[in-house]
């Protein structure tokens, strides 16, 4: 255990000393700066508009940290030969996945940790009369976008440790962007009783097989408050559930890989 511990705060130390990460991480508060200027551009309510457009941004710049700050982890080590360095001491190979995994996921949750600050800071300008309940269901968002960020840092992980990281970064971007646009259609197609039978298992092996990252994106009940999850407790421990199975399977599946491996 101290061995991933200590594997993982140096990761944490190196990504945030990383430029690149920086850049796409001001970028991103730059935006939740200027998203109440935009209200102009909408007719719609100032609420749903700064809220949509901050959650967007924050999901939008975490799935890049994400990627980024995870597809050269195993890579960089092995080209720079630190590997043999940290794999000679007694570190086993599993420890040093899971280390550098949860080094990357720490990192992840300090730069969305910042967005998220900076989210309530700006609405509560925008909103001086908005109590803390109101702040709360905001920050619920970004928190499901955690849970959501660190299933794609175990795709990507799992990817590092046999394909290159730029071939991983459109591997994971892509894994990313069917799960999140194209999952409720595959999931409605598995459950649509009128089609074929091989067109329903086709569908619901993909539903089964990708990671479901629609289902992480809560803000539209946030936004429309017309919208109401029932039993949202079982609902969200169930998402919890959904993501530390998903993430278990990723990085064993990546421990395993990288164990037979030759570096």
């Amino acid at each position: 255990m101290n061995a991933i511990l200590s594997i993982a705060k140096t990761t944490i130390g190196e990504a945030i000393r990383r430029k690149v990460l920086l850049i796409i991480l001001l970028i991103g508060v730059l935006f939740l700066v200027i998203a109440p200027g935009l209200n102009v551009l909408s007719a719609r309510s100032s609420f749903a508009v700064l809220i949509s457009f901050t959650l967007g941004v924050i999901q939008l710049t975490g799935a890049v940290i994400a990627i980024v700050l995870t597809v050269y982890l195993i890579p960089n080590e092995i080209e720079r030969r630190t590997i043999y360095t940290i794999l000679c001491k007694p570190v086993h190979r599993w420890q040093f996945v899971l280390g550098k995994y949860f080094g990357a996921v720490g990192a992840l949750g300090l730069m969305m940790l910042l967005m998220t600050g900076i989210l309530l800071l700006v609405f509560k300008i925008m909103q001086p009369t908005a109590t803390f309940d109101v702040l709360g269901e905001i920050a619920r968002g970004p928190v499901f976008f955690f849970i959501q960020m660190s299933i794609l840092a175990a795709v990507a992980m799992c990817f590092s440790v046999f394909a290159s990281p730029i071939v991983n970064f459109f591997l994971s971007g892509g894994v990313f962007m069917v799960g999140t646009l194209f999952s409720p259609v595959f999931q409605d197609l598995a459950n649509n009783q009128n089609l074929a039978g091989p067109v329903k298992m086709a569908a619901t092996a993909i539903h089964t097989i990708l990671p479901n990252f629609a289902q992480y994106n809560i803000q539209n009940p946030i936004i429309n408050q017309g919208v109401t999850i029932q039993s949202e407790q079982l609902y969200y421990v169930g998402l919890l559930g959904y993501a530390v199975m998903y993430i278990a399977g990723l990085l064993i599946g990546a421990i395993l890989i990288f164990d037979r491996r030759e570096v």
